[in-house]
Formats: C-alpha cells, structure tokens, sequence
C-alpha cells in the first residue's frame, strides 16, 4: 500500500516529503517526529502496533494523519484522547475505498428496510489474502456495526487465502428467498485513492474525524453542485 500511494500520489503531482519504512521500525516518537516535519500530511497503513507511535509522532510534529491501517480499534478512545489533547488532526476508516464507504450505506438502508420482516436473518461474510494479519476484518466489523442499528448480527465468517484484495457479502436469508449484497475489490488502488482523497481534504483542519465525515461532505458538495 504504501508503494502504491507513493505512486499515485506522484502521478497526482504531490510531493513525497520522506517514506518511513522498516528501517524507522524502533524509533520512538519523538525520534520519528523531526522526520515528518514540514510535511503537510501523513499517510500510515502499517501494522496495528504501529499505530500509537505513529499518531505520536504526527501530533509532536504538527502533521494531519491519515490512518489506513486496521486492528486497532481497541484502542480507540486512548488514541482520539491523543489527538484531541495534542490538538492535532486524525483521519481514520476501516477502508478507504470510496465504493465500500458507499456500501456501508446501501448495507445500513437494507437493513432497515429488512427489519421490517422478522423471518429474514441476516449474516456477513468477508475474504482477504492471505497475507492480512487481522480477522475479521475492520470494513466486516464497520459493516457489522451500521446493520446492527436494525438487525441483530451473529459471527462474521472471514477467510484468509490466496492473493484476494478484499471480498465483503451482507445476506439476508428468508425461508423463500434470498438477498446478497455483494463488494468486491479489483484491487488496493481503490483504497489508495480514497487515502489521498482524505490527505487533500484534512489538510488545515483539526480534529479526529472517520472516513465518512470526508465522504459526506464530497457528497453534499456534489448535491449543491448538481442542483445548481
């Protein structure tokens, strides 16, 4: 991934201020920070146990982070607490695909609507390479968490195997039918463009947002835009 936004992002016309790689792996915070400065934005999908240090680094520095890697949502009160308390600025989603985000709707609306007819249970499904440490993963587990608000949620199946870039199925079983939401990825560019989408848009703002909050107000822009 981080190959991959290097390489957009430059075909983009933005600047690499500096790549952090394997060779940064034991360095504290506040050794990272100095590294990071005069960037107007980061970009992290690294590992789960990363995180904090890097959120760290990002706030001492000054620097907008745009958080991809999933895992770590245990830890999620303590690291809004960082940004918030340090005044610093966070993006973070369970993906950055524009399209699954899209799907977090369509799976919400569904849901509701299904609610409405209690012989219909629900189940989720997702598959990843081999490769992904964490399972199920973040985008199963966001999914999970907007049906919820209208139907209740068993176990997530999660299969990990092969060169897969991201599966994720919603059904909705009934004794005479049967309703299958389906995203499927091509591939990670995908999430690599949504990671850049949110690096342009968090620039200059503070805060902790989600993924949504950029999507939303891409959306809402495009509305007023349409309707002019």
């Amino acid at each position: 991934m981080g190959k991959l936004i290097g390489t957009l992002a430059e075909e983009k016309g933005y600047g690499i201020g500096v790549m952090i790689d394997y060779g940064d792996a034991g360095l504290s915070a506040d050794a990272l920070a100095p590294k990071l400065a005069g960037c107007n934005v980061a970009i992290d999908f690294t590992t789960a146990k990363a995180v904090q240090r890097n959120v760290e680094a990002c706030v001492i520095a000054g620097v907008p982070l745009v958080e991809g890697t999933t895992g770590w949502s245990s830890s999620l009160p303590e690291i809004k607490k960082l940004v918030i308390d340090g005044n610093g600025t966070m993006v973070f989603g369970a993906n950055f695909s524009i399209g699954v985000n899209l799907f977090y709707r369509i799976a919400e609306f569904a849901s509701e609507l299904l609610s409405k007819f209690p012989e219909y249970e629900v189940f989720i499904e997702e598959q990843h390479h081999s490769r992904k440490k964490d399972a199920p993963s973040g985008t199963a587990l966001k999914i999970k968490e907007v049906v919820s608000k209208n139907i209740t949620v068993g176990d997530i199946a999660a299969t990990r195997a092969g060169n897969i870039p991201g599966t994720h199925r919603v059904g909705f079983d009934g004794p005479a039918d049967q309703i299958l939401l389906v995203h499927t990825a091509r591939s990670r560019e995908g999430f690599a463009l949504g990671a850049l989408m949110a690096a342009g848009w968090v620039v200059g703002k503070k805060g902790f947002f989600e993924f949504g909050e950029v999507l939303e107000e891409i959306l809402n822009r495009k509305d007023t835009k349409a309707r002019r």
